[in-house]
Order: C-alpha cells, then sequence, then structure tokens
C-alpha cells in the first residue's frame, strides 16, 4: 500500500534509507554517509512531498520529490525486484508527467533502476561534496 508520509514514519524511513544507501552507495564515505542521514531526517524529510510503500505493516520504500525533482527513492535491499521502486514512481509520475533524478553514476542499482522505468540522461555533473561523478536523467511522460 502506498500513503503519504507522516512525521511517524521517520525512524522507518531512516532505517530503510541506511539499508539500501549501504547497498546502492559503497563508494561513499561513512562520514559522508553519516552527514547524508542526518539531512534526511533534519532537512530533506520536512521540505519534501514524500510517500511510503508499507508491506505487512512496516515500511519498505519511500520517495520524496520537490516539484518535479526525485529526492529521493529507496526500498529496503530484502524488498528489491518486487515492482516497490516502480509503484512509487508511477504514484509520482499521475501528478508530474515530467521527472527528473540525479544518481552518482556509480550507483548502478539506482542507474539500473531509472533505465528500466525510461529515464534519459540530459546531462553528466560532479557532485561537488564527494567529488563523484552524478547523472542528471529526465523522464517525459508524453514525449
Amino acid at each position: 500500500m502506498i500513503r503519504e508520509y507522516r512525521a511517524s514514519d521517520l525512524d522507518s524511513v531512516l532505517q530503510v534509507w541506511s539499508d539500501a544507501s549501504g547497498i546502492a552507495h559503497p563508494f561513499l564515505s561513512t562520514e559522508f554517509l553519516a552527514d547524508e542521514r542526518a539531512k534526511v531526517r533534519d532537512v530533506y524529510m520536512a521540505s519534501a512531498r514524500s510517500w511510503v510503500y508499507e508491506m505487512d505493516e512496516r515500511v519498505v520504500g519511500f520517495i520524496a520529490v520537490v516539484g518535479n525533482e526525485v529526492g529521493g527513492l529507496f526500498v529496503s535491499p530484502d524488498r528489491h525486484r518486487r515492482g516497490i521502486g516502480r509503484a512509487l514512481v508511477d504514484r509520482v509520475r499521475a501528478l508530474h508527467p515530467r521527472l527528473e533524478v540525479e544518481v552518482f553514476k556509480a550507483n548502478t542499482i539506482g542507474r539500473s533502476f531509472y533505465e528500466k522505468y525510461g529515464f534519459r540522461l540530459i546531462e553528466e555533473l560532479v557532485d561537488a561534496e564527494t567529488g563523484q561523478p552524478v547523472l542528471k536523467l529526465r523522464y517525459v511522460a508524453y514525449d
């Protein structure tokens, strides 16, 4: 079931984020990930419109958007390949037929997902904090 995020979901969302980030971002330092976790907790979830995916009364995924930009899409690693990420993007796409996202080039899990979904490369950047290459992708429903 997909529903809007509630403040009471924060601990569950942070756990999903931590578990998924550890798998998708092994190239990032522990310190950077700790800082990002704090930003997710203190800044991103408060400023984004978000939805969670519940399964067996447990949050197993979430998506956060600001405008038409996906700020975060994370699914518990034990629930990958079950259509949860697709369902979350579908939910947001119903509101924003044109979506953009930035994904680390080294994040093969995220890149593969977005490519299969139909996102296309529009720009390659370098993340100022990590020095890592980042791909800016766009999905347009009616092009």
